[in-house]
């Protein structure tokens, strides 16, 4: 009779539960449904206010006004779009806008709706978004904002390195480079020059990557004298000597004096792959330095 009992009781649970799970199934594919439901008909909205634009560019309207009435339309859409989460649509549309903008000699705005456009297309379509990107980018240097140039100009290297194109990858990181030190943004400038060293070096283009990584041994010099201004107690850490020790090798291009300096400091403080990867790298492009000399004797 016991055994009864239990086993009774024992299904009245499983059962509570199954039903539990059930419950819960069906709230989410509820909750999924009105998402799909809600963003169906940000969808309609979106075509309404597209087909509305559509309308007011085909017909006749007074001192370009019929631009700046289409272009409010055509924001209205991408916005329903972007709710829905139809990106290609939102990047299209987008696309539509900046064109208005353009009709009205508004450089300006268009740019940012050729980059609001980049922007939707990066989710999707990876050639759109920097063909967008690229309008904006011209866009800006023509207007003089070159700080805004520098920023998609990264923005398109990055797109770039993402899909492993490095060669293109390296010419917009460059171009950001340029345009940030134009700027005297020198940080922004810096991070872009290590990408474009750090993908030379990948692609064997060791001169390159050489004409870099010289550059920063003045770098490192000028930020160790800083640091140990501002922390008279920093030239008796490990990683002071460590860093003086690469800067030094770098600068004599030895690649024994480098490697010692690398295992002293690993043998007390282990390096993370990610330095050690870098360091790696480093040691190659000094290397390939010394047998370009030699070559040349």
């Amino acid at each position: 009779m016991t055994s009864i009992a239990g086993s009774i009781r024992k299904a009245g649970r499983s059962s509570s539960s199954y039903l539990f799970c059930n419950y819960e199934v069906w709230e989410t594919l509820f909750e999924e449904r009105e998402d799909l439901e809600r963003m169906s008909d940000q969808i309609s909205k979106g075509l309404e206010f597209e087909k509305k634009a559509d309308k007011k560019l085909s017909g006749w309207g007074l001192f370009g006004s019929k631009y700046e009435d289409a272009g409010d339309l055509f924001e209205k859409a991408a916005n329903c779009y972007k709710l829905a989460k139809s990106w290609d649509q939102a990047g299209a549309v987008y696309v539509k806008l900046a064109q208005c903008y353009l009709k009205s000699e508004s450089k300006h705005e268009a740019a940012n709706a050729y980059a609001d456009a980049g922007h939707a297309y990066k989710k999707t379509n990876t050639k759109e978004c920097v063909a967008c990107l690229e309008q904006a980018l011209n866009l800006f240097m023509e207007i003089g904002r070159l700080s805004m140039s520098a920023r998609y100009a990264k923005e398109i290297a990055e797109s770039y390195e993402q899909e492993q194109n490095l060669e293109q990858a390296i010419a917009y990181y460059d171009k950001a480079a340029d345009l940030f030190q134009g700027e005297e943004v020198t940080t922004s400038a810096n991070q872009c020059k290590q990408k474009i060293a750090q993908f030379s070096a990948q692609l064997e283009q060791y001169q390159k990557a050489i004409e870099i990584y010289e550059g920063d041994v003045i770098a490192i010099t000028n930020a160790l004298d800083r640091y140990q201004e501002l922390d008279p107690t920093f030239s008796a850490t490990r990683e002071y000597r460590l860093l003086a020790d690469l800067a030094a090798a770098l600068d004599e291009e030895d690649v024994e004096k480098f490697t010692d300096a690398v295992k002293e400091f690993d043998s007390m403080t282990k390096l993370d792959e990610w330095k050690t990867t870098l360091l790696l790298r480093v040691k190659l492009l000094i290397k390939a330095k010394e047998d370009e000399e030699d070559d040349l004797t």
